[in-house]
């Protein structure tokens, strides 16, 4: 795997966080910071998907039925 260099400014207070658990853990920084880092992206990347996946629904013209908008406005109350 090809790495790549980041420099991120951290407050104080997460950097002494990090050196704490890196030393608890017998891990660098930066494997906790990566695996951090991959944790938030995978955790945040499905909103990304489900927009991409909307619009090309849309451009399909793939839109809900009367019908099926009508059952959700039911469902919820609303």
């Amino acid at each position: 795997m090809t790495a790549k260099t980041i420099n991120v400014r951290v407050p104080e207070a997460v950097y002494s966080q990090l050196e704490d658990l890196a030393r608890a853990t017998a891990r660098t920084k930066s494997f906790l910071t990566i695996e951090a880092l991959k944790g938030y992206l995978d955790n945040e990347s499905w909103q990304i998907r489900d927009i991409q996946e909307g619009i090309k629904e849309a451009d399909a013209g793939n839109f809900a039925s009367t019908e099926e908008v009508s059952a959700v406005f039911a469902k919820y109350g609303a």
